[in-house]
C-alpha cells in the first residue's frame, strides 16, 4: 500500500513541477544558448573530499554525500549558507528561539541547539565548547567567498570525531585561481538589509594569495509572536506585563574577513568574523526582548603542509589550527519584562552570560600506497579546548532551598551587577582530546572497494570512545553504483550540559557520557542517460544515551543520559537536462524517528520534504531559476498536546544576468514569493511560545557585482 504522506507529496510536487516546466518550456522556445551546456553552469559537482579526506568521485565516495557549488548557488540566487543547505535532500533548516539560530536537522535528528551536526570551515570544526554548536549568535554565513559546500548525511566520527553524529557539513572557501582578479559587490533587500563585499585573488607560479572583506546589516524580519512565556506568567499572577503580541527581534551588523596564501605545499589561512548588535529573536527566556543585544567574535587561523614525500609510497601531511571565540552581551538581555513575577522585578529580569574560548588543534597524517590495491591513512592528533574565562551580569539569584527552590529571586534594589564567577552560570573549564585513527581503502576486486576505518578519542573529562565505520562500493555497471555503509558516531557533552550552575531552569551534570548512534545505509546511483541521473538512499539508525533535561524536583532540571530513538527513511534525487538550456532537479525525503520507550514520534522534524528546481538559460547572458520547497508532517513530541506544526510550500525565483567572466553581473531574487505562513516548532510543551516561531514572509533582494 502506498504511504499516504508520500502520495500527497508526490501529487503536490508533480503539479508544481508540471507548472514550472510548462512555463519555462514555453519560454525556452524563444531562444536557446549555443555556447555551453547548462550542466557546466553548476561547477564541479562530481567530486567530494569530505567522505575520506581525499578528493574522489562523488558516486564512488564511501558516504551518502551532496555537493553545492558556487556556480550552483549563484544560479539560484543563494546568498547564505542556510539557503544552500535547504536544497540538500534529507536536511531541514529549522530555527531555535534564541536569535533564530539555524538548526541543520539531518534525517530527523533534532535538538534545541543542533549539537549533533558537525560544521567545518575548511576542515576545521566551528564548534563552540559552552553550547556545543556554532555559538549563540550565528546571524548568518554569506557565500560570496564560498567555493563549495560538501555534506555527508550519516555518521562521520570515524574520521572527524566528536559531533559528526547526524552528519557533517564542510564549507570550503574560494581559491585565488577561482577568484583570479578583483570582485566588488553590493546587495540591498527587504528588512532594510544591506551587504557589500570585495574579494581578490592572484596566483604566480607556485604562489597564490587571496583576500575577502564583507560588511552587512539588517533590521531582520518582524513577524508577530502572538504569545510568549510572560503571557503565561501574566495569567498566573493576574498581570499584563507581556510584550506579546509583538514582533520578533532579528537585527544585526556583520563583518567577515578572510585571507589565504599558498606557497608550494604550504597553505596559510586566517579570518575574522564579527556579529554585533545581535537581537535575541524570540527572547533568551522565550519572552520578547526589544532591549538586549549581543556580540560574537571569531578569530581563526590554520596552517597545513601537505603531500610531503617521505618515500615513493609514503606521504606526510601536517595541520594546525587556532580558533578564538568570544560571546558577550554588551546590552544585557531582558529575560522577562518589567513587572515579571507579579511585580517582583519592576524593571524586568536581566542577565548576560559571557564566555571566552580558545581552541588549538594539531594533527599529523601518513598515507601509504605501497600495498597493491590499498590506500592506508593513519593520523594522530591533539585538541586543547579551553573556555578560559566566564562572566555574568544579572539582577537575580536562584533560591537555593525550600518550596521555591530553583526560582529566581531579585537582588537588592533589583540592580544588575557582575556576580562572582563562583556564583555565575558556569566557571571556566578546559578539555583536552587526544585521538588516533586509521583508514584503509581497498580495491579488493574489479569494481569493488572496501573502505574501513576506526578512530579512538580520549577526553580528559569523560574518558575514551571508539567509533568504526565500513563501506562497500560496487560499480555494478558503467551506469550503476551501489553502496552499503555502516558506522557509529558520538556527540560529546557540551560544557553547559556538564558544568552549568546557579541556573534557575537547569543544572549541569559532570558525569554525563557522550551520546551514541549506529547507522546502516544503502545507496544506489544510476546514470540513466547522458542527461539523467538518479540516486536513492535508505537508512536506519538507533541512538543511545541521549542528553536531555530531566526534572529532578524542586522545579529544577538536570542534564542526564536518557532516551533512545529509532529512525528510518529514504531520500531520492533526480537531475535531468531537458536541453542545453534547461535543467530540472528534484528530491524527495521521507523519514520517521520514534522514542524506543514509548513508541511515540520523536517530534519536531518533518516526516516528508520535497524540493523541485528548474534552471533555464534563455539567453547567453540571462538565466531564470525557480524552486519549490515543501515541508510537511511535523508531529509534536510526547507531552505536547498542540496540533501538529502546519505544513508549508515556499517558492523562490531568481533572475540573473551574467554576460561573461568579467564585467557586470546582476541578480534579482524573490523569496517566499507567495508569502507562505512558515513556522518552525517551539519546544514542548509549548506553553512558552504556543504558536511556534514565525519565519520571514515575502522578501526581495537585488545584487550587483563587478569583476575586474
Amino acid at each position: 500500500m502506498e504511504h499516504p504522506a508520500m502520495k500527497h507529496l508526490v501529487h503536490a510536487s508533480s503539479l508544481a513541477a508540471l507548472g514550472l516546466l510548462s512555463l519555462l518550456t514555453a519560454a525556452r522556445a524563444q531562444s536557446t544558448s549555443e555556447e555551453e551546456e547548462l550542466a557546466q553552469a553548476f561547477g564541479d559537482k562530481t567530486t567530494v573530499s569530505i567522505a575520506t579526506g581525499a578528493t574522489q568521485l562523488l558516486r564512488r565516495a564511501p558516504a551518502v554525500a551532496s555537493v553545492v557549488t558556487a556556480a550552483d548557488m549563484a544560479a539560484a540566487g543563494v546568498t547564505d549558507l542556510d539557503q544552500a543547505l535547504a536544497t540538500v535532500p534529507g536536511l531541514h533548516v529549522s530555527r531555535n528561539l534564541q536569535a533564530y539560530n539555524p538548526l541543520y536537522v539531518i534525517r530527523g535528528i533534532y535538538s534545541e541547539y543542533n549539537n549533533q551536526t558537525l560544521v567545518l570551515y575548511n576542515g576545521v570544526p566551528m564548534t563552540t565548547m559552552f553550547i556545543g554548536n556554532r555559538g549563540a549568535m550565528w546571524a548568518g554565513l554569506p557565500v560570496h567567498n564560498v567555493s563549495r559546500v560538501e555534506v555527508i548525511r550519516g555518521p562521520g566520527s570515524a574520521l572527524y570525531g566528536a559531533d559528526a553524529y547526524a552528519g557533517v557539513i564542510n564549507i570550503i572557501t574560494k581559491t585565488a585561481a577561482e577568484l583570479n582578479g578583483l570582485e566588488a559587490g553590493l546587495r540591498l533587500g527587504s528588512f532594510d538589509s544591506r551587504d557589500a563585499w570585495m574579494q581578490y585573488g592572484r596566483q604566480s607560479g607556485g604562489t597564490s594569495w587571496s583576500g575577502y572583506l564583507r560588511v552587512a546589516s539588517t533590521e531582520g524580519q518582524r513577524r508577530t509572536i502572538s504569545a510568549d512565556a510572560q503571557t503565561g506568567l501574566d495569567a498566573l499572577f493576574g498581570t499584563s506585563a507581556s510584550r506579546a503580541p509583538g514582533p520578533v527581534n532579528l537585527g544585526y551588523k556583520a563583518i567577515d574577513a578572510h585571507v589565504e596564501a599558498n606557497v608550494d605545499k604550504l597553505k596559510l589561512r586566517a579570518g575574522y568574523t564579527l556579529r554585533d548588535d545581535v537581537q535575541p529573536g524570540a527572547g533568551a527566556a522565550s519572552a520578547l526582548d526589544p532591549v538586549g543585544q549581543g556580540r560574537s567574535q571569531r578569530w581563526n587561523a590554520s596552517v597545513s603542509l601537505g603531500d610531503l614525500a617521505l618515500s615513493e609510497d609514503l606521504r606526510l601531511s601536517l595541520n594546525g589550527s587556532f580558533f578564538q571565540f568570544v560571546n558577550q552581551f554588551p546590552t544585557v538581555l531582558q529575560l522577562l519584562p518589567p513587572g515579571a513575577f507579579g511585580g517582583a522585578f519592576p524593571n524586568g529580569m536581566f542577565g548576560a552570560p559571557n564566555t571566552w574560548e580558545r581552541q588549538i588543534r594539531t594533527q599529523g597524517m601518513l598515507e601509504y600506497r605501497g600495498i597493491k590495491g590499498h590506500s592506508v591513512r593513519v593520523a594522530i592528533g591533539h585538541d586543547d579546548l579551553d573556555m578560559y574565562r566566564t562572566q555574568e551580569f544579572k539582577n537575580f539569584a536562584v533560591i537555593p532551598s525550600g518550596p521555591f527552590k530553583g526560582l529566581p529571586s531579585p537582588l537588592p534594589d533589583a540592580r544588575v551587577i557582575e556576580v562572582p564567577v563562583a556564583d555565575s552560570f558556569v566557571t571556566p573549564h578546559r578539555r583536552r582530546v587526544s585521538y588516533v585513527y586509521a583508514q584503509d581503502e581497498w580495491n579488493f576486486a574489479r569494481d569493488w572497494t572496501l573502505t574501513a576505518g576506526v578512530r579512538q578519542d580520549h577526553y580528559s573529562d569523560f574518558g575514551s570512545t571508539t567509533n568504526p565505520r565500513v563501506a562497500v562500493v560496487w560499480d555494478a555497471s558503467l551506469d550503476v553504483t551501489v553502496k552499503l555503509l555502516a558506522g557509529r558516531a558520538f556527540r560529546a557533552p557540551s560544557f553547559s550540559e556538564e558544568y552549568s550552575i546557579n541556573n534557575p531552569v537547569i543544572q549541569g551534570n559532570p558525569y554525563l557520557k557522550p551520546e551514541r548512534i549506529g547507522t546502516a545505509e544503502l545507496a544506489v546511483s544510476w546514470q540513466a542517460s547522458t542527461d539523467t541521473q538518479w540516486q536513492l538512499s535508505a537508512f536506519r539508525y538507533t541512538t543511545a544515551d541521549m542528553i536531555r533535561a530531566t526534572a529532578v524536583g524542586g522545579g529544577t532540571s538536570e542534564y542526564q543520559n536518557t532516551g533512545t530513538q529509532h529512525g528510518h527513511g529514504f531520500e531520492i534525487e533526480v537531475t535531468k537536462d531537458l536541453s542545453r538550456d534547461l535543467r530540472l532537479a528534484a528530491n524527495l525525503s521521507l523519514q520517521r524517528a520514534t522514542e524506543k520507550a514509548t513508541g511515540q514520534d520523536a517530534g519536531y522534524a518533518p516526516h516528508r520534504m520535497g524540493y523541485v528546481r528548474a534552471d533555464w538559460r534563455f539567453d547567453r547572458a540571462w538565466s531564470l531559476a525557480a524552486q519549490l520547497k515543501h515541508v510537511g508532517s511535523r508531529a509534536r513530541p510526547a507531552g505536547d498536546v498542540r496540533p501538529p506544526i502546519r505544513d508549508y510550500t515556499s517558492a523562490d525565483f531568481t533572475l540573473r544576468h551574467a554576460p561573461s567572466a568579467r564585467g557586470w553581473e546582476f541578480a534579482l531574487s524573490l523569496r517566499n514569493a507567495f508569502d507562505a505562513d512558515i513556522r518552525e516548532p517551539s519546544l514542548a510543551p509549548g506553553t512558552s511560545l504556543p504558536n511556534d516561531l514565525p519565519q520571514a514572509g515575502r522578501a526581495l533582494d537585488a545584487q550587483v557585482l563587478y569583476r575586474f
